[in-house]
């Protein structure tokens, strides 16, 4: 029997997807289509003798996280519970806290993953794997090839090249160490609490000595990452996969477009209904675009590539998008123009409107170049990126914005360059 585990964090997390993870918590943003999170569900369940994926994060619990949960079981036939945290206890802190609730049942193994990262998640590669490699209590950890300079952002892993065990383990070092990073996707079996356990009664032993009033608490928050694989490379228990497949992190609203064209692009061969064709009376698709049923599309509208379009989206005649998510109630009028950007919920773009961002890809010439999670501001500036409309906001016909995040304003009726209009 198998589980997993998808660490979904909380809302003091995602502040870099601001103003997006303001109206729905990150993990439920839509990619593709589909919620962040389905991506890593519908991997899991194509997992034989999958019984059972616990979501552990601190959320409060919401209408959202409540009707997507009821959703997936729905439409699985599987049980997915969400744990919450008392407080963030790290990557480590969250499994362990919740150890009880993980092994009943006795799984064999079970898997830990990310929330925030986009992957074709070979999970049934990693079981293979870890059945031809060490012991069968070794624990794996997905790994990708990053450039040298982007490796330093990731956890660095450094791999004896016949075994493939993990010989050393930095995060995020400030100098070169390997370019094999951690994906933030793991197997592990039970065994992994004895190691996370040591990690938790050496903090208690540090709070007794420190005395501090929240002991329990900083004993608890223990983080995968340093405080566990550093102690565990070199020792025959940790080994690294190598995916060739893609993989991303989705730290940045910038990032998720990125995503979303990866998870278009895998949809050919894991879900073909969920992309567009040229059909008589329908718009002009071009290249990789999800629609959903509801949405009223003019057959004069041009989408592509890369464009996801929600639920009861409104799109007039001669609008032109790309690269771009349109969000659930958004109306493009006739002949707006929207690129490289996200529509929120329920916003409205005028007639002959221009919304265009700057995208933030990959160096296209780069094999292994990774997305840059860029921070929101750069020398004092706002950094160029992808333009985000929030919930409810209206632009005018003929204003143009460029760069810029929106969100719901009084006066819209000229343009804006690299800014932030509140």
């Amino acid at each position: 029997m198998l589980k997993a585990v998808i660490l979904i964090g909380g809302p003091q997390k995602g502040t870099r997807f601001r103003p997006l993870s303001f109206e729905v918590p990150k993990p439920l943003f839509p990619v593709a289509g589909v919620p962040m999170l389905q991506h890593h569900i519908e991997a899991c369940v194509k997992v034989p003798n999958m019984k059972e994926i616990l979501l552990v994060g601190f959320y409060q619990p919401n209408e959202e996280l409540n009707k997507f949960l009821l959703n997936v079981q729905q439409e699985f036939k599987i049980s997915i519970r969400y744990l919450q945290e008392y407080s963030a206890l790290g990557t480590a802190g969250g499994i362990y806290h919740f150890r009880d609730q993980i092994v009943a049942g006795g799984p064999e193994a079970f898997f830990i993953m990310n929330a925030d990262v986009c992957s074709a998640f070979p999970l049934t590669d990693m079981l293979r794997f870890q059945k031809d490699h060490g012991e069968p209590n070794s624990f794996v950890i997905l790994g990708t090839t990053s450039n040298r300079k982007q490796s330093m952002n990731y956890g660095c892993i450094v791999e004896n090249e016949e075994t493939h065990e993990v010989l050393h383990y930095v995060e995020k070092p400030s100098t070169f160490v390997s370019d094999i990073i951690n994906c933030g996707i793991y197997l592990f079996t039970p065994d992994i609490f004895q190691h996370i356990g040591a990690v938790f009664q050496k903090n208690q032993q540090d709070m007794l000595l420190e005395e501090p009033s929240n002991g329990w608490h900083r004993a608890e928050a223990i983080r995968l990452e340093q405080d566990v694989f550093t102690a565990l490379a070199g020792q025959g228990k940790l080994y690294v996969y190598k995916t060739l497949s893609f993989w991303s992190q989705i730290k940045s609203a910038g990032s998720a477009i990125y995503a979303s064209r990866l998870y278009l692009n895998q949809y050919h061969t894991s879900h073909a209904e969920r992309l567009a064709t040229n059909e008589e009376g329908g718009p002009k698709i071009c290249g990789n675009v999800y629609i959903h049923p509801t949405a009223n599309i003019d057959p004069t509208a041009v989408l592509g590539p890369n464009v996801s379009i929600g639920t009861g989206v409104t799109i007039g005649a001669g609008v032109r998008v790309r690269e771009s998510i349109i969000l659930h109630g958004a109306t493009l009028q006739d002949h707006s123009c929207v690129l490289n950007s996200i529509v929120g919920w329920d916003s409205t773009i005028g007639k002959w409107a221009r919304v265009e961002g700057t995208p933030s890809d990959p160096n296209p010439n780069d094999p292994y170049a990774k997305i840059n999670s860029e921070t929101l501001f750069r020398d004092g500036k706002l950094t160029p990126s992808i333009t985000i409309l929030g919930c409810n906001v209206n632009i005018p016909s003929e204003v143009v914005i460029l760069n810029s995040i929106v969100l719901p304003h009084k006066d819209l009726n000229r343009g804006f360059k690299n800014q932030i209009i509140l």
